[in-house]
């Protein structure tokens, strides 16, 4: 999974708000910087505009309107959010690899052909990917998206993580039993292992090129983390997890990229797991609404930034509310200064009011500020 692209990286634009890349980073700042997990998408009645009846994945291949989408909160909430983060889908790495995937409306992700034996693994997957002609489209999209923000704010790059991959890849979509996924390692462990090496090595490939093609600060999504026990996280989550964190800035040197790329985990509902992850070789570790931000400064003890973690459901209540618990979080991770980028404890709601959303952001301006 070698070669390169022809990006011109010298003329991308001077980026005006280093604010999230220095938080992440661990220097102190003026105040925390907010972005919000799904930040582009159904809520945004502009989104429906530029999605124009398209399929899901049709509209992420065009690098226009992936562009377009992904700018429109920042558009939306000019001065309110410190990062951008591409419009995509964590299922890429499974189509790359071979996998059919649909989205369906109202239902969420579909394979038609999961894996579910051995026998399907030889027969659907592809073990020898093409990152670049695979994921072009991908590229193409975050070098057009970063020429187009003009520098305003940074670009997230993202991928989901190899065991969230694996339980997709094997439930042909989401699940509430998480028998297929579960039998997978516990059937066929070797395999399951040798699955999630094929997809780490492949997500590695991809967040780097993302970076080559424009993505100046990066976070893997392990989604469904807290699926596992604590002794299963370790085996099948965590090292592939560290892996990543090791591998990319390595591969960046060999892609002739030397500049300090922020790193983001999130491991959703992974409680029993956040001070393995401070320790992970991540820059930040994002949080699910379900953490007491006072308990997990605690864990971490200074070693990374955390970030998160209101629950977007709080997004449903009055002002007042809203002020609250926003209120509680900020002072609950230290005040924001350092250490700590704002954001949901997960990803918005179509249904969420675009202006409740902004009142959210400027009460996060008013107190990290204060």
């Amino acid at each position: 999974m070698s070669g390169t692209q022809s990006v011109d990286r010298e003329s991308f634009p001077v980026l005006k708000n280093d604010l999230m890349l220095r938080a992440a980073r661990g220097e102190a700042v003026e105040r925390p910087p907010c972005w919000i997990m799904r930040q582009a998408g159904r809520y945004l009645p502009e989104y429906h505009e530029a999605k124009a009846g398209r399929d899901f994945f049709e509209t992420c291949r065009d690098a226009e309107v992936a562009a377009e989408i992904t700018i429109q909160p920042v558009r939306r909430y000019r001065g309110l959010l410190d990062a951008a983060i591409i419009f995509s889908d964590i299922l890429v790495i499974p189509q790359a690899m071979g996998m059919k995937v649909e989205l369906i409306e109202g239902k969420g992700p579909h394979f038609p052909e999961p894996l579910r034996t051995p026998e399907d693994v030889e027969k659907v997957l592809n073990y020898k990917v093409d990152v670049l002609k695979e994921l072009d489209w991908a590229f193409k999209a975050i070098t057009l998206t970063r020429m187009q923000l003009q520098g305003e704010v940074p670009l997230f790059g993202f991928c989901g993580g190899p065991w969230t991959l694996l339980v997709y890849m094997s439930e042909g979509g989401g699940s509430r039993l998480f028998r297929f996924a579960k039998q997978w390692i516990n059937e066929y462990p070797e395999l399951s292992h040798k699955l999630l090496q094929k997809i780490t090595d492949v997500a590695i490939e991809f967040l780097a090129q993302q970076v080559v093609a424009g993505a100046q600060i990066l976070q893997v999504f392990e989604s469904w983390g807290g699926e596992l026990s604590s002794a299963d996280f370790d085996e099948f989550s965590l090292p592939y997890l560290k892996q990543i964190a090791e591998k990319v800035p390595k591969r960046l040197l060999e892609l002739g990229i030397t500049e300090n790329v922020p790193m983001t985990v999130f491991a959703k509902g992974s409680w029993y797991a956040l001070d393995k992850l401070c320790s992970s070789g991540y820059q930040t570790v994002s949080l699910d609404w379900s953490w007491d931000p006072e308990e997990a400064v605690k864990i971490n003890n200074n070693r990374v930034t955390l970030q998160g973690n209101l629950d977007p459901g709080a997004i449903y209540g009055t002002n007042e509310i809203i002020t609250k618990k926003t209120e509680k979080m900020i002072k609950g991770f230290g005040g924001g200064k350092k250490n700590y980028i704002v954001n949901f404890g997960h990803g918005t709601h179509p249904f969420m009011d675009t202006e409740k959303i902004r009142f959210f952001l400027e009460e996060c301006h008013r107190i990290g500020s204060a």
